[in-house]
């Protein structure tokens, strides 16, 4: 695929002072300038000041200046407005607004961040006479790197159309006919688009090593801050990853998540249509109300339509 991934986003908030402290204590590594760090995406996630909390911008990764030259000309059949600014095309998701970057930037080579875990199981002991590395971890869980992100769209099939015919993503999988999973690399999704009676952000995900640092992250976030736990632990089913999410003070969820589905080959893979619970998840406690339909979507509302 000659797109290879999302390289950042930016996120609008109220409070950028106390959404730096979440993501800090996220495990992001914070700079001078409202950007934050993974330990192989380099800097991935900045935030910027808004009157309420928005997706404001989406880097993503291609190979060549050919690829923007493709994405170009696919626009333009679109009647989505762009532009070329050297190894950068600018243009903007049409339901929402949001600012979109496709950048010409070298794939990103990740190093295991861990031995792969001994787990031991009936007739099989890889651990002999020792405790479970995830029970004697006591570092920091720093997430490896942006994985995908998620936003609600008023008119979810003109979202679909914009990121897989003018950019060029794959759809991997469906729920039913409110959500679409699509990516831009070889792994299930980078980008899922829902239905929804507002455009926003509905989460971001951050990649770590595996389960233990799932939980690990999402205890640490919790000691103290109970009212930061949105979902989780659990396995989702379209992706097959573990997911944790919680909730920064801005009111976007962020996702711990381990074990992906990758390696896809477009020829190969089809894309299936989920309903009920499989379009959410495989096993784990049921999500609640407020993961479906976040709290604040009606004052999202009246702000959008207030203009202001």
């Amino acid at each position: 695929m000659a797109l290879h991934g999302l390289a950042s986003v930016t996120i609008g908030v109220p409070d950028v002072a106390a959404t730096s402290a979440y993501y800090t204590d996220f495990g992001l590594v914070p700079d001078d300038d409202g950007w934050f760090s993974t330990t192989d995406g380099g800097r991935q996630l900045r935030l910027v000041t808004s009157p309420r909390r928005r997706l404001a911008e989406l880097v993503v990764r291609a190979e060549t200046p050919d690829d923007l030259a493709r994405i170009a000309g696919s626009l333009t059949t679109l009647g989505v407005e762009h532009r070329l600014e050297g190894d950068d095309l600018v243009t903007a998701e049409p339901v929402s607004g949001s600012r979109v970057v496709v950048r010409v930037a070298p794939r990103l080579v990740q190093r295991p961040a861990l031995p792969l875990p001994p787990y031991n199981g009936p007739g099989r002991v890889e651990r002999h006479g020792e405790r479970a590395p995830g029970v004697v971890r006591d570092d920091r869980v720093r997430p490896t790197r942006l994985g995908h992100a998620v936003m609600g769209s008023i008119d979810m099939p003109a979202s679909m159309r914009f990121f897989v015919d003018g950019l060029g993503f794959k759809v991997s999988d469906y729920i039913g006919d409110h959500g679409a999973f699509m990516r831009c690399s070889d792994e299930h999704h980078n980008v899922l688009v829902l239905a929804a009676p507002v455009n926003f952000l509905h989460h971001t995900s951050w990649q770590v090593p595996d389960v233990d640092e799932v939980g690990r992250g999402a205890t640490a976030m919790l000691d103290g801050h109970p009212d930061r736990h949105v979902w989780g632990l659990g396995r989702h089913h379209a992706g097959s990853n573990f997911f944790w999410y919680l909730k920064d003070p801005a009111g976007n969820f962020s996702e711990y998540f381990a074990d992906m589905d990758c390696d896809i080959d477009d020829a190969l893979w089809t894309p299936e249509v989920f309903h009920g619970r499989e379009g959410l998840y495989r096993w784990g406690p049921p999500p609640p109300p407020s993961f479906l339909a976040p709290e604040d979507l009606a004052d999202l509302m009246v702000g959008n339509h207030s203009g202001h």
